[in-house]
Formats: structure tokens, sequence, C-alpha cells
């Protein structure tokens, strides 16, 4: 299993309702920036996967919503993966707050496109070499 943690995503007031909460649609955007950067800290870039030509769209996107988050928390988001990604690849989320709270639990699947005829394609070998070590037994 890899496991990768974001810490100080601080939350701007742009990203508040009316009631002073986060807006559930920057959920979304919270697990964009875990998973971005769980796989940099793989050493593996978006970028570069999609320079040579491989996609990775959002299939499926869940959130459970358990406390709100307020403007100026300091949030840090967990990304999991429980498998090795095939076509397809589940990130789990946990945001917590400053104080160790757990805000937000959310799953998204993606899958993996080739750019030049849109069809899917199995997760890039690069990915798959850099994350074995996570699920070796």
């Amino acid at each position: 299993m890899f496991v990768h943690e974001v810490k100080g995503v601080r939350v701007r007031y742009a990203d508040t309702d009316q009631m002073g909460y986060v807006y559930y649609g920057n959920y979304a955007r919270y697990y964009e920036i875990g998973r971005v950067e769980a796989l940099r800290s793989l050493d593996f870039h978006y970028k570069v996967m999609e320079d040579e030509g491989v996609m990775m769209p959002v299939y499926e996107n869940r959130s459970r919503y358990i406390k709100p988050a307020r403007y100026d928390d300091e949030l840090s988001i967990r990304v999991t993966l429980q498998e090795m990604p095939g076509i397809r690849v589940v990130f789990h989320y946990e945001i917590r707050n400053q104080l160790d709270v757990l805000l937000n639990t959310g799953e998204t699947t993606l899958v993996f496109q080739r750019r030049d005829n849109g069809k899917l394609c199995m997760a890039p070998e690069k990915l798959l070499n850099k994350l074995k070590p996570y699920f070796e037994v």
C-alpha cells in the first residue's frame, strides 16, 4: 500500500461559502492537490506522462463530508493507493484540519487513456515500477 500526506494546504477565503465553510466542490480540488503531490513524491509527474501521450481523466469521484473546513484552516491531505493501478487507479483521501480532526473522506477513480486515439490503456510502466516496492509482500 502506498501512502503520502500533503500538509499545509491553507483554506482561502475564496474557497468558502456564505456560511464560512469550504464549498463542497472545492474538495475535488483538494483531492487533485493530494494526488499530484503523492505522485510527485515518487518522482512521477503528470505533465511528463501527458507529454508521453497518456492522460488520466477522472472516471468517478465520491466524497463524505464529516465536519466543515473553514477559512484559514490548515489542511492535511492523506492519499492512499490500496491496489496497484491497471487500466484504472483508485485514490483514497482523508482530509484533516490543524487539530487533526477528520473533516472529509473521499475516493476518486481515474483511468489511463491514450491521447492519440482516446482508448483506455494500462498504467505507464514507469509508474508501475515506482509503485512496486509498496505492494511487494
